[in-house]
C-alpha cells in the first residue's frame, strides 16, 4: 500500500516538474518570437502552435523555427577579395535602353546584395528535362579545367549515374571537379553513392550535413540552389535537380515540367561567386580557379545580348532578397505578370502586390500543378486561390503532371528563372538564387512557353471553385495557418 502511494506521489511529481519546464520553455520562447519583432503572420502561427499543442511546438520550434541571420556565409575579408576577382561592370543599365521599371529593378539588386549588370549573355530556356540535360553532358564533356556544380537533389539513379560517370571521368583527366549536394534533398540517396565519387576524385560535400548534436540547429536551413559553372566559361541555373523524375515523370507523375536556363556570356562570373561563397562556407576554402577562360570551347546558342542579374538569397541574409525582388517587379509591371510555380503559399505583401497588380488591369496569371508531389503544399497552396479569383487574379491548375518550374514574366522585358518557389520556405528558409533577365526577344520566348503551358491547365472559375467539399476547404484552411512555417 505504502508503495503504491509512493509510487503515484514520485509519479505526480514528476508530472509537475515536467508541465512546469514546457510551460516555462513555452513562455521563454514565444518571448523570444516575439522581441524578433519578425513578421507578424508568422510570429503569430509559431505562437498558436506553442499554445495549442505546447511539447510538439517546442520540438517543431526547435528544429525549424529559430532564427539564422547575423551568421556570415563568408568573411569580409574574403569576401571583399572575391568581389576583386569578379568582373566589375561600368555598363550602366541607363545606357542599354530599358525601360525605367528594369533600371529600378536592377538598381534594387545591386542594393541588396551588390549583385552586378551583366550585358551582352547568350540565354537558352529549356522547359524539359531531356534537352536540358543532353545540353549539359555536353558541355561537360568539353571541359578542361573546373567543374562546380550544385543541386539540392543528386540521385543514384540511371540519370544520376550518368553524370556520376562523366564526373568521375572528367577528374581522372585533371578537371578540377566539385560537387555540392543538400544533406537533406539528397537524404534518400546511399552514401556510398557520394563515397564513391569522392574515392575517384570529385571533391563531394554535403551542404550543412545534419548529424548530432546539431540537428536542431541545421535541418531547416536547406541549400536548394541548382547551379553548374564549367571552365568558368557556361553556367547553368534553373529549378531541375538530377533525377529520372524530371525527364519521365517519375512514379507519381506522367510527365515533369519544370525551367532551367544555359548561359554564356559575363555573367557567369555572378554565378561562380555564388558558388565559392557556399564552398567555403562548408569550410572548404576559398576556390582559386576564378579567371573566366576562353568560352570559344563551348557553342553559343539561344537569345544573344540578354543583359542579366543573379540574386541570391538565404536565411542569413540581412533582407528576403528576392521576395523584396518579386514584390518590386510585380508592384511595376504595367502589362503582365505571369508565374509559373509548383507551391503557391505567397507573403501577405506578395499577395497585395499581385492583387493590387489585378485590380489595375495588369495581367495577372498564375500556373501551378492541380496536384504536386506534396499534398500538404497543394492544401496550403489552394487556399489563396480565392483571395485571388476575388482581385481579377486568372488561376489556372497544370493538369498534365507535375509543375515544378519557378519563372516569373514581367511585362516584355524581365524573365526570371531560378530555384525560388513562390512560397514562405523559398523566401525565408533556403538558399536560393534566381537570374533575373532583361531582353525583349527572350521575354517573348518565355510568354511562349506560358502560353503552351496554359493549353495544358483548367482556368479556375470562382462559381465552380466555392462549390469545392467542405472537408476541402476545411483542410485547406487548417494548412493554411501553417503555412508560413511549411
Amino acid at each position: 500500500m505504502h508503495d503504491t502511494i509512493a509510487h503515484i506521489l514520485a509519479s505526480d511529481w514528476i508530472y509537475t516538474v515536467f508541465a512546469i519546464a514546457a510551460l516555462g520553455s513555452t513562455v521563454l520562447i514565444i518571448m523570444v518570437i516575439l522581441s524578433e519583432n519578425r513578421n507578424p503572420v508568422k510570429s503569430l502561427a509559431w505562437v498558436t502552435i506553442l499554445l495549442l499543442l505546447p511539447v510538439v511546438g517546442i520540438i517543431l520550434y526547435l528544429f525549424f523555427g529559430r532564427s539564422f541571420k547575423n551568421v556570415r556565409m563568408i568573411s569580409r575579408r574574403n569576401r571583399r577579395k572575391l568581389r576583386r576577382r569578379e568582373k566589375r561592370t561600368l555598363i550602366s543599365p541607363e545606357s542599354q535602353g530599358l525601360s525605367s521599371s528594369s533600371i529600378q529593378q536592377i538598381k534594387l539588386g545591386r542594393s541588396l546584395t551588390g549583385a552586378q549588370f551583366y550585358t551582352d549573355n547568350c540565354v537558352e530556356i529549356f522547359s524539359d528535362g531531356t534537352s536540358k540535360f543532353e545540353a549539359l553532358k555536353r558541355d561537360l564533356l568539353l571541359a578542361k579545367h573546373s567543374i562546380n556544380i550544385q543541386y539540392y537533389i543528386f540521385e543514384d539513379d540511371k540519370l544520376g549515374r550518368e553524370f556520376a560517370d562523366i564526373l568521375i571521368a572528367k577528374a581522372a583527366q585533371g578537371v578540377k571537379v566539385r560537387l555540392i549536394y543538400d544533406h537533406v534533398g539528397s537524404i534518400k540517396v546511399r552514401s556510398s553513392f557520394f563515397k564513391e565519387l569522392r574515392e575517384k576524385g570529385v571533391e563531394t560535400y554535403p551542404f550543412f550535413k545534419v548529424t548530432f548534436p546539431s540537428l536542431a540547429t541545421r535541418v531547416n536551413w536547406r541549400n536548394h540552389r541548382k547551379i553548374c559553372i564549367i571552365d568558368n566559361a557556361v553556367g547553368y541555373i534553373g529549378g531541375m535537380n538530377v533525377a529520372d523524375r524530371y525527364i519521365d515523370g517519375g512514379k507519381k507523375f506522367e510527365s515533369w515540367f519544370d525551367a532551367h536556363v544555359r548561359v554564356t556570356g559575363p555573367v557567369v562570373a555572378a554565378l561562380r561567386y555564388s558558388f565559392t561563397v557556399d564552398w567555403n562556407f562548408m569550410g572548404r576554402g576559398l576556390i582559386e580557379d576564378s579567371e573566366c577562360l576562353d568560352d570559344s570551347t563551348f557553342p553559343h546558342f539561344g537569345v544573344p545580348d540578354v543583359g542579366a542579374q543573379l540574386l541570391t538569397s538565404g536565411p542569413t541574409s540581412q533582407w528576403a532578397n528576392i521576395a523584396l525582388a518579386f514584390h518590386k517587379a510585380i508592384s511595376t509591371a504595367r502589362r503582365r505578370v505571369f508565374i509559373l510555380t509548383p507551391y503557391f503559399l505567397p507573403t501577405e505583401a506578395l499577395l497585395k502586390a499581385l492583387q493590387s497588380a489585378a485590380l489595375s488591369h495588369v495581367d495577372v496569371r498564375i500556373i501551378m500543378p492541380r496536384r504536386s508531389d506534396s499534398t500538404m503544399l497543394t492544401y496550403a497552396s489552394a487556399s489563396y486561390i480565392s483571395q485571388c479569383l476575388q482581385a481579377g487574379i486568372k488561376v489556372y491548375l497544370y493538369e498534365a503532371g507535375m509543375l515544378h518550374a519557378k519563372c516569373m514574366i514581367i511585362d516584355d522585358e524581365l524573365v526570371t528563372i531560378g530555384s525560388t518557389n513562390f512560397d514562405f520556405r523559398s523566401f525565408e528558409c533556403n538558399f536560393e538564387s534566381n537570374l533575373f533577365m532583361y531582353s525583349k526577344e527572350l521575354c517573348s520566348k518565355a510568354i511562349e512557353i506560358f502560353k503552351d503551358n496554359l493549353k495544358r491547365s483548367t482556368r479556375v472559375q470562382q462559381v465552380e471553385w466555392k462549390r469545392r467539399p467542405l472537408t476541402r476547404k476545411v483542410g485547406e484552411s487548417v494548412l493554411r495557418l501553417l503555412s508560413p512555417i511549411l
